[in-house]
């Protein structure tokens, strides 16, 4: 283990980052996802539940899990769907929002560029302190959202 709290994983992503955003969700509460898995039932294997999400984040294998539709009516009649995701998601997502949240979106400069941080090329995502892991995660909840979205 290294001194910020990982392992030797391909993304650098500190187990207390990812206990951060697990108090932040459960402040907001919330209901269960698709899963049907509540805050409550996610506290009882806690330690395994979050080690889980931190060990495939770092591994680079996180996938979001489908997202459950909820029908919400409209002032003006009809109605719009409004996505819940996991808890565990929704760890996931607060684990890697903040301040760069913002910088997600260009993922497209990494995979199009020469990568991250590249020399003259990429979106320089690793110069404010983002990897890879992070920017894609972000980048994938953008864009599944957008995907999600009725016609």
């Amino acid at each position: 283990m290294t001194s910020n709290g990982t392992m030797d994983k391909p993304f650098s992503i500190a187990k207390r980052r990812v206990y951060e955003a697990y108090k932040a969700v459960k402040s907001n509460r919330g209901a269960a996802g698709l899963d049907g898995q509540s805050l409550k039932q996610f506290d009882k294997d806690l330690k395994g539940n979050l080690y889980k999400i931190w060990n495939r984040m770092a591994s680079g294998s996180y996938f979001p899990p489908p997202v459950r539709a909820v029908p919400i009516p409209k002032k003006t009649g009809g109605e719009r769907i409004l996505g819940v995701p996991a808890v565990g998601d929704r760890i996931a997502t607060s684990a890697t929002s903040g301040p760069d949240r913002a910088i997600g979106l260009e993922l497209q400069k990494c995979v199009g560029g020469a990568g991250c941080g590249s020399a003259g090329a990429g979106c320089g995502n690793r110069s404010r302190g983002l990897d890879v892991a992070q920017t894609l995660l972000v980048a994938m909840r953008k864009y599944l959202v957008v995907v999600a979205r009725p016609r």
